[in-house]
């Protein structure tokens, strides 16, 4: 076995998105005028740094201006502000624009920008690489270094290992990066962090929630969507039409003007769903194959795909952010405001309130950076606008998930009462205990996709620019598969095969007859089957880094 590398480094931050950028150009810059300055490394499993990153998205700018007070001087990729917005209310057949005074705050966007989070994530990775910051992209972290309760670093993944778990000809082992403390920025269901918060009993409140996004990126005839437009939709197709009866199906659509001839249109699907053949991706087609929709895509092309989580719980779903030796920041913690459809100033934000907390610490401790150390984290979240924006919509999400019509009035009882509501806090379930078994809710007909305006799973794919090394372990670990045949089969039909976004999870045969085949390949990294799985039969783990999407523009 080859021998294991081992590297040390005072800050060690995991997950190079907003968040995890954040952290590091705010903790560079608190030691600028310092002789003696920490080692900042920080590591992203993605091929390149914004290869991974799905968003909306619509930024708040406040955070980035807190960041890089000058960041107007040379804007970057943050350069289309928001010019029009508009909300709609989508039936199966027509539209209802709602009035401009009917728009809820959260939801008015004056001031924001409509950005490519594939273009920004680099844009903040040459700002913290001017400050010194040392990037490595294409390091996925297998496993925390745990040594009596304290996190000292991660074991990288090993690389060149065989499908029958053997080393093959261009093995290497995994290095240790050993650090005084790790900051897990990994995004929604950082598979870290979730070992993290289950060895450590982080838990919040709540359980975390999530929805799963599914998004392309179309080029469309000049001036069909007028850069700096942004549309919201809900209705049609997941309340309404012919799956009315689907209780606790909550999301909505978005339509995004990023040029002249680009425009981002996604659905966002809560995934405390219930009906177990309900399918995100073909849930998309069926808004894009609604009259508005269509006339709006006509003559145009899809060009890339994507697919992630949500992390949509918010205050009540955050866990325990330190202890010794690690922060949690992010939408790994849930830092997220679902009422907004906005997370990324709030990752940005928790980056930097972690990167306060470690800078005071590294200034008074020796050695391993204790809790005792790291949990002003809490106190300097609790004083700053991030936690008043969170607190105020606290059970906003919670009460959309007993539908339409009773979120809506949850929501105007929480605007007035600062977040409370008629009950606080509104009791939340786990999403993979959310799923009726077969026959109990109406199962879905959805038609095949036409190639053009709707798109096979395959073939979205395809778009994403999704590639993994194809001699490597499968990273979508089934513990028990006799499971799958024996009950699920019978009591879900197997919903994998639908939940995922990216044609995974293939049942091959009818029933009990039939048996999983999983295209490891396919995976675009979403977490979806990790968190919906009624069974929690799906583990989802790092595969080879440089593997997954590689996401344009999106």
């Amino acid at each position: 076995m080859a021998e294991r590398e081992v590297l040390e480094v005072d800050v060690l931050i995991v997950g190079g998105g907003p968040a995890g950028l954040s952290c590091a150009i705010r903790l560079a810059d608190a030691f600028k005028d310092q002789l003696e300055k920490p080692s900042i490394l920080l590591m992203e499993k993605g091929i390149s740094i914004g290869a991974h990153e799905l968003s909306g998205a619509v930024l708040d700018p406040r955070a980035l201006t807190e960041l890089l007070p000058d960041w107007q001087a040379d804007p970057g990729p943050v350069r289309q502000a928001v010019k029009r917005e508009e909300i709609w209310f989508l039936t199966a057949g027509g539209k209802l624009r709602l009035p401009k005074l009917l728009h809820p705050p959260y939801l008015q966007n004056h001031g924001n920008f409509i950005i490519s989070i594939g273009e920004f994530t680099p844009w903040l990775a040459e700002h913290a690489r001017h400050r010194g910051v040392e990037i490595l992209e294409g390091l996925a972290g297998a496993e925390l270094l745990i040594e009596e309760q304290r996190v000292l670093g991660v074991r990288c993944r090993d690389t060149g290992v065989q499908k029958d778990g053997t080393p093959g000809p261009a093995f290497a082992a995994g290095a240790d990066i050993r650090a005084r403390v790790t900051v897990l920025a990994e995004g929604p269901r950082g598979s870290l962090t979730k070992q993290l918060i289950k060895c450590f009993k982080l838990e919040g409140r709540h359980p975390q929630t999530y929805a799963t996004g599914v998004k392309e990126l179309w080029e469309l005839p000049a001036g069909r969507l007028p850069a700096g437009t942004v549309i919201h939709s809900l209705g049609h197709p997941l309340q309404g039409g012919p799956l009315s009866g689907f209780a606790g199906c909550f999301g909505g659509g978005f339509l995004y003007g990023l040029d002249d001839t680009h425009a981002a249109i996604g659905l966002v699907v809560g995934l405390d769903y219930e009906q177990a053949a309900l399918d995100p991706q073909h849930e998309f087609n069926r808004f894009k194959e609604h009259p508005a929709m269509r006339a709006l895509l006509k003559d145009g092309k899809a060009v890339a795909y994507g697919a992630k989580t949500i992390p949509e719980g918010g205050f009540y779903s955050l866990p325990t952010c330190h202890g010794d030796g690690f922060l949690i920041c992010g939408d790994s913690a849930s830092f997220l405001n679902a009422a907004r459809l906005k997370g990324i100033h709030l990752a940005m934000k928790s980056g930097v309130l972690a990167a306060e907390t470690i800078a005071a610490a590294l200034k008074t401790e020796r050695g391993p950076l204790p809790d005792s150390a790291l949990k002003n984290f809490d106190a300097l979240f609790a004083a700053s606008w991030a936690h008043a924006e969170l607190k105020g919509v606290r059970n906003w999400r919670a009460g959309f998930a007993r539908g339409l019509v009773a979120g809506t009035f949850h929501d105007l009882a929480q605007r007035i009462s600062g977040g409370r509501g008629f009950s606080d806090p509104l009791p939340v379930k786990a999403d993979f205990q959310t799923l009726k078994k077969i026959g109990s809710v109406p199962a879905p007909n959805y038609p095949a996709s036409d190639g053009h305006l709707t798109l096979d799973k395959v073939s979205d794919v395809f778009l994403s620019g999704t590639n993994h090394a194809e001699n490597q372990p499968c990273h979508l670990i089934v513990p028990d598969p006799k499971l799958c045949v024996e009950r699920c089969s019978v009591e879900y039909g197997n919903p994998c095969q639908h939940f995922c976004p990216a044609a995974v999870y293939e049942w091959i045969g009818a029933g009990q007859a039939g048996h999983l085949r999983i295209n490891a390949g396919n995976c675009v990294h979403c977490k979806t089957c990790d968190i919906k799985d009624p069974y929690e039969n799906i583990e989802w783990v790092v595969p080879e880094g440089g593997g997954g999407p590689r996401y344009n523009r999106l």
